[in-house]
């Protein structure tokens, strides 16, 4: 999997639980759950990309209760072997997550989360998190494990350059909301259809271009050429390049080319074509964005 080294980690990683608050259908590939309660207040927010580890359970009899038989630390990898010994059937859906919006007092009256999923398949042919996503009701339950960003603002917040496939959509989203009003630069985002497109705010100074994709194309083709068509980026900008893992394999080999110093690159592979969900985290460095893979 394609990734950057410098993840920046959050205060705490502790197990929390949640309840889904609200849901709601934005488009045809987009499905929006709101979740709070529950642990909410131990939830610290640091913006930008901020990611987790979702823990879903599963459709059976009892998978709320198998939430309980999480281990502590299950994000790293003594845990996760400790995670994979619960048996097949019983054992919650990990995957992992963008923060898409987070509101300190909510139309709960209590802190909120925004978690965008996007939707592949249906019924059978969609994955675990999709049909979960389709299907959540108020009031069931989750788990979370904050993780932190990807997007390391100290790499810079003043010139970007942002290129992700839909999978990466939300944690552009939440990198331009986050950035300061002096911001400028460019964001490439590719949306399966022109009813996918989901408008969000950004700087005056960032152009934010959303690339609707033929349905033949393979994820993140059409952002990769549009990048190859901008000029070469300035030596102090910052780039962040997700999504489908050729994507920023191949951008990032385009930047570097260009002069681009390594360190300026933040990247990350969310998910890889032909592969039914992304790899956990112990085994990745930070798994998928929402295709069955998150983010």
């Amino acid at each position: 999997m394609a990734r950057s080294s410098s993840l920046v980690k959050p205060a705490s990683q502790e197990l929390l639980r949640l309840e889904v608050l609200r849901t709601e259908r934005l488009s045809p590939h987009w499905m929006r759950i709101t979740l709070g309660g529950g642990e909410i207040d131990r939830f610290a927010p640091m913006g930008f990309d901020q990611w987790f580890r979702l823990f879903l359970p599963h459709s059976g009899e009892g998978g709320d209760e198998a939430l309980e038989r999480i281990p502590a630390k299950a994000n790293k990898i003594f845990g996760y072997l400790k995670y994979l010994r619960i048996p097949d059937g019983v054992r919650p859906v990990m995957r992992n997550y963008t923060v898409r919006a987070y509101r300190a007092a909510g139309a709960s009256g209590g802190p909120e989360i925004d978690v965008d999923f996007v939707l592949h398949g249906s019924g059978p042919t969609a994955g675990p998190a999709s049909r979960w996503a389709e299907a959540a009701a108020p009031g069931e339950s989750v788990v979370v494990i904050d993780e932190g960003l990807g997007f390391n603002p100290e790499r810079g917040v003043e010139k970007l350059l942002l290129v992700a496939d839909e999978t990466g959509a939300p944690a552009v989203a939440g990198i331009c909301t986050s950035l300061p009003s002096s911001a400028t630069g460019v964001a490439l985002i590719e949306a399966a259809s022109a009813e996918d497109v989901l408008p969000f705010d950004a700087p005056a100074g960032v152009e934010v271009r959303w690339l609707v994709r033929d349905a033949s194309a393979k994820p993140g083709s059409l952002a990769l050429a549009e990048l190859e068509k901008l000029e070469a980026p300035a030596s102090d900008t910052h780039a962040f390049i997700v999504g489908e893992q050729s994507l920023p394999t191949a951008a990032r080999r385009h930047l570097v080319a260009q002069g681009l110093g390594k360190d300026r690159i933040s990247f990350v592979g969310y998910w890889r074509v032909g592969a039914a969900s992304p790899a956990p985290k112990s085994e990745q460095a930070r798994p998928a964005a929402a295709t069955e893979g998150g983010h």
